[in-house]
């Protein structure tokens, strides 16, 4: 391990050169690369510090107690060597969890779809539900939310909503939200006090910048027209919002939050590139999963994913086969616990394939 720890500091104090040089610095997509490098490896590299010191008191605590006469001595010797041996072994597994190869996309930023599913009414209320919980996760992780499009429900519903998330590694813990969400409970319509079941699905992709995915404008058919509120009534007379069409492949982006034709542009763009990346990620995942089985999935749109479940006042995370009975506290924005589970279980998968 020692051997494999030694040359990533090497690359890492490569790299601590490479970024402050202002030939890298000039060149944007290369000093990205290499800045998400730099803390990729910086963890790892404090931890190797750790191991190597935790290495030599072994070897000095060992050494005293072969070959030191003094008792008292070899008696703390002794108490260091045992300290010191936990430690270690602590370490080790950190270290292996911190080895694990990272997926290229967490540290970006995410674009977040959710569309009503099964359920009528009811299942556009339960993706407005499931809207208010990720604003609130959002708030508190400090991120920034920005609305890109939105086509309004029932009751505060949405038929669909699609916002970005901007802040530190946002997409590596929201991808794992992307999947079926299905919700078990009485309608507020319902006058017999049945449970019914609806579903919201939600896509969680990475956003990109320009240098990931180059379009070519020729390849995008625009279109513009008047942007439009609940029941499809227009909010505005002037043709501000925007449609794209990446013709080459079939994908649609559009945007009418905003009242500028330019801003809705730039957010369709955003979304249509975001949508594009996904395809060659789809690729890129399947050509993975053929070497690999995951058991924490976090890009197929159509699994089953998760249940919440009002009468009983619980959470099932069909993935890893989690129950949560704090159903109040993970729809009011607090899926922490079920995000670090599924990290914890997806890096336990890995380490046990290799």
């Amino acid at each position: 391990m020692l051997e494999k720890l030694n040359a990533i500091k090497e690359r890492f104090d490569e790299v601590s050169k490479m970024i402050v040089d202002p030939d890298v610095i000039s060149n944007m997509p290369k000093y990205i690369k290499l800045n998400k490098e730099y803390k990729d490896l910086e963890p790892i590299v404090i931890a190797t510090k750790k191991y190597i010191s935790l290495d030599k008191n072994i070897k000095e605590a060992k050494d005293i107690i072969q070959n030191e006469t003094d008792l008292e001595l070899k008696e703390l010797a002794k108490i260091d060597l045992d300290e010191s041996s936990v430690l270690k072994v602590q370490l080790e597994e950190e270290i292996k969890i911190l080895l694990i190869p990272k997926d290229p996309d967490d540290f970006r930023n995410a674009v977040v779809e959710i569309r009503a599913g099964a359920g009528g009414d009811e299942a556009s209320i339960f993706a407005g539900d499931l809207f208010r919980m990720y604003t609130k996760f959002i708030d508190s992780k400090k991120w920034k939310q920005e609305l890109m499009d939105v086509s309004e429900g029932v009751s505060g519903g949405f038929k669909e909503i699609v916002f970005s998330v901007t802040g530190t590694d946002v997409y590596g813990a929201l991808k794992y939200e992307s999947g079926v969400h299905r919700v078990q409970r009485v309608p507020q319509t319902e006058t017999q006090g049945r449970v019914h079941t609806s579903a919201a699905s939600v896509v969680v992709l990475p956003e990109v910048e320009d240098f990931d995915i180059e379009l070519k404008e020729s390849d995008i058919k625009k279109e513009t027209y008047c942007s439009s509120g609940p029941g499809g009534q227009s909010v505005n007379t002037t043709y501000s919002a925007v449609r794209l069409t990446h013709v080459p492949t079939g994908v649609v982006a559009q945007c009418q939050d905003q009242k500028s034709q330019i801003k809705n542009y730039a957010k369709a763009l955003k979304v249509l590139r975001s949508r594009i990346y996904e395809i060659e990620l789809k690729k890129r995942n399947d050509e993975i999963a053929g070497q690999r089985k995951t058991m924490v999935k976090t890009g197929d749109r159509s699994d089953k994913i998760r249940t919440y479940n009002y009468p009983q006042g619980r959470v099932t995370d069909h993935r890893i086969g989690l129950t949560l009975y704090s159903l109040n506290d993970i729809v009011n924005g607090d899926i922490n616990k079920l995000i670090e589970e599924l990290k914890i279980a997806e890096n336990a998968e890995k380490l046990k394939t290799g």
